[in-house]
């Protein structure tokens, strides 16, 4: 289908041109969502007629965006989750939770301007891409963690399943020491006891040549 960008669209083009896409990507996503009208004689002069205010509306957008976009590039959120001790989270993070957690820290971000490149499921730091204009995008950071401690780990640059399975590792050696331990003050005892009824079956015997000599 041969379409008229409205704005630009990623990979396609800028407002005002004329391109062709598949029928299906037209008509369940850029015409309902009015980023492009079908070609014809009628939508043609449409355009032009309105061309004028489009492009003044997408400069004054486009403006806004930026002003948003030099305070929000780079930016870090935690959100908190629930998670194994491997790491994996019960659940997911979704793209209305990475818009709710830059919301509340004071930003205006619809989940539909976030990008996510695949479900977020691990604890850790993430990337998120986040669209607020078709010529304006910024990279912010999730930090999702267990807790705001974690998060703090995290920020330092720390691996937190890593860091479970060290303690665990850890844990686990100061486990088998205790037994060892343990084992070993149980050798030594029945060192002792062995050694004393060596002693007292020495003596006994000493004491019957005793008698025996007196």
């Amino acid at each position: 289908m041969d379409i008229i960008l409205l704005e630009r669209v990623a990979k396609l083009g800028q407002m005002g041109e004329v391109v062709s896409v598949k029928d299906g990507y037209a008509r369940n996503y850029l015409l309902p969502q009015g980023k492009a009208l079908r070609v014809n004689e009628a939508n043609m002069a449409r355009f032009e007629a309105d061309k004028a205010q489009m492009e003044a509306r997408n400069l004054e957008t486009r403006k806004e965006a930026e002003s948003l976009a030099a305070k929000l590039d780079g930016q870090k959120f935690v959100i908190i989750r629930s998670a194994s001790d491997g790491g994996s989270l019960y659940g997911s993070v979704t793209t209305r939770d990475a818009a709710d957690a830059a919301t509340e820290a004071g930003y205006t971000v619809d989940k539909k301007q976030v990008v996510l490149t695949g479900p977020i499921k691990e604890l850790g730091l993430h990337d998120v891409t986040v669209v607020l204009h078709p010529e304006v995008e910024v990279t912010m950071t999730l930090n999702v963690a267990r807790s705001a401690e974690e998060a703090e780990l995290q920020q330092a640059g720390k691996n937190i399943a890593e860091l479970a399975a060290e303690e665990e590792a850890a844990a686990d050696f100061e486990i088998q020491g205790l037994f060892e331990d343990i084992g070993a003050a149980a050798s030594d005892d029945s060192d002792l006891a062995e050694s004393a009824g060596v002693e007292a079956d020495e003596t006994g015997d000493q004491d019957g040549e005793d008698e025996e000599n007196a």
